[in-house]
């Protein structure tokens, strides 16, 4: 991405970096109310358990992603979309990260943990995986609502 073409969307980087905690933030509540499902869903102490890091390092990640993921949104995606963020935007976004994680990332964590790639595909359960997709419809749909691009008058001073 160009300079120009940032200026052009007017992404803004703090807004998308306040989106991605606030939206994150909301997604790992909705993951703590799984155990009601009958399964655990924690991330941060997923993500620090194949790390082999303290949970410390976990939720760090967990963040760090749901920062990233923003930051890609603002930048990339509503610029490839040519659309402005809103809820609805936000939610299709959401799909694509919950899409990677169970084809790549899931599986990918089964086979470090000694398992299989089909052991850990749509996290090995249709159930955690439905759940999952709803945490990351949480997460995207937030993002939409949250996300507000730099207007023309922020950028003239900025």
């Amino acid at each position: 991405m160009t300079e120009q073409t940032f200026a052009k969307t007017g992404f803004s980087i703090q807004s998308a970096l306040i989106a991605g905690f606030i939206a994150t933030a909301a997604m790992t509540a909705f993951t703590y109310m799984a155990p009601l499902m009958g399964f655990e869903m924690d991330i941060p102490k997923m993500l620090a358990s194949t790390m082999g890091a303290p949970v410390l390092i976990g939720w760090i990640a967990h963040f760090m992603i749901g920062g990233i993921l923003a930051i890609i949104y603002a930048a990339v995606f509503l610029t490839r979309i040519s659309k402005t963020a809103d809820l609805k935007n936000g939610a299709l976004f959401g799909t694509l990260p919950w899409f990677a994680a169970q084809v790549v990332v899931m599986p990918m964590m089964s086979i470090m943990d000694g398992g299989s790639y089909s052991s850990g595909l749509f996290s090995g359960s249709l159930m955690v995986a439905m759940a999952s997709l709803a945490g990351h419809l949480i997460y995207g749909a937030l993002l939409g609502i949250i996300y507000k691009p730099q207007t023309a008058a922020a950028k003239a001073t900025a």
